[in-house]
């Protein structure tokens, strides 16, 4: 008999895990997609929908939307498991109850704050890495591979043959490999919260490594914080990639930055000198994005491919209350003028 060590539903058969999501055993399997025909599907009857998007470095970010039953589906399984699996807490993003302004918190009026990147969040995580995890809550072998198949997928080579050109490099060719082996799509809403279940053991070898040094560690999906005064950062910073290396991840080296208080501080997009707040520039930038959304629709502004794109605009109104309820204020009139599909 299975082990269950957390309060997940308990399906020790791959058809009562099809019974119990409203699935025949054929279903199933299909959504999972352990034979990989999505890949080689034609675009109508593929799970997904792509769309490439320029960043501002010049690389390439893939939004992959499940389509409508499938994405039902995705909830019903963070629902049922992994809203049951433990996140540190040290984690801020994709959490009811929390936001950029608690993440950003603990590192206000700090000697020193440093900020690093995760390489490629949601493609590095696998399929392989997913069923590993609920393996260990339990769940038989046929159970976990079915349901980590329903939260990754693996990009047709049609759709990436027409990823657009732009800076070309390893990180480049990396995200290529990832996007085409099985993967957590960005745009599936299942997979900010697997992300979080999958960086638990992460999040704690880093969060044990800040307490070693005296620092604060915090992170918000790929954004990882550590702040302290007097910061051996000889060993911070070594330390760090060693452990993100270790548990499967890479850092972004371009993205590492290291501020002293005499330095603008950020965290999470909020200015952490003194207390967080965001700058006349955030607030002008997030007005026009809100009016902008009630103009023209949300999803014509997600430009960047969030997979909660409400969330995040709500989140980032808190930003700008942690400084001005008054601007605050404003910003929910216009979010409220918002029509949401």
């Amino acid at each position: 008999m299975p082990v269950w060590r957390f309060q997940v539903a308990r399906w020790t058969t791959f058809d009562e895990c099809a019974a119990a999501l409203d699935l025949t055993p054929g279903e199933l399997s299909w959504f999972a997609d352990a034979k990989g025909w999505n890949r080689r599907a034609a675009e109508p009857v593929r799970h997904y929908t792509y769309r490439w998007i320029p960043t501002a470095s010049g690389g390439v970010r893939l939004i992959e939307r499940p389509k409508p039953r499938l994405a039902e589906l995705q909830r019903r399984i963070v629902r049922h498991v992994v809203d049951a699996l433990p996140v540190h807490e040290a984690a801020h993003g994709f959490r009811r109850g929390r936001s950029p302004l608690s993440c950003a918190a603990p590192h206000a009026g700090r000697e020193t704050v440093v900020r690093m990147d995760l390489e490629g969040f949601f493609p590095t995580v696998s399929a392989r890495r997913i069923s590993a995890l609920l393996a260990l809550a339990g769940y038989p072998p046929a159970v976990a591979e079915a349901l980590a198949g329903v939260l990754t997928t693996a990009v047709p080579p049609a759709v990436l043959a027409t990823v657009p050109g732009g800076r070309r490099d390893p990180a480049r060719t990396r995200l290529l490999s990832n996007l085409a082996a099985t993967h957590l799509p960005q745009g599936a809403p299942s997979s900010p919260s697997v992300a979080n279940a999958v960086t638990h053991h992460l999040d704690r070898r880093l969060g044990g490594l800040a307490r070693a040094l005296g620092a604060t560690y915090t992170r918000y999906a790929d954004d990882l914080a550590f702040s302290g005064d007097s910061l051996p950062l000889h060993r911070l910073l070594p330390g760090v990639r060693r452990i993100v290396t270790d548990e499967g991840f890479r850092l972004r080296d371009d993205k590492t930055s290291i501020a002293g208080a005499h330095q603008r501080q950020r965290v999470a997009g909020l200015v952490v000198n003194s207390a967080p707040a965001a700058t006349r520039a955030d607030y002008d930038a997030l007005r026009a994005l809100l009016h902008n959304c009630a103009r023209t629709g949300p999803e014509t502004q997600n430009r960047s491919g969030h997979p909660d794109f409400r969330a995040h605009l709500l989140g980032r109104i808190g930003w700008i209350a942690a400084s001005s309820e008054r601007r605050a204020a404003k910003l929910r009139d216009l979010f409220g003028g918002i029509t949401w599909p």
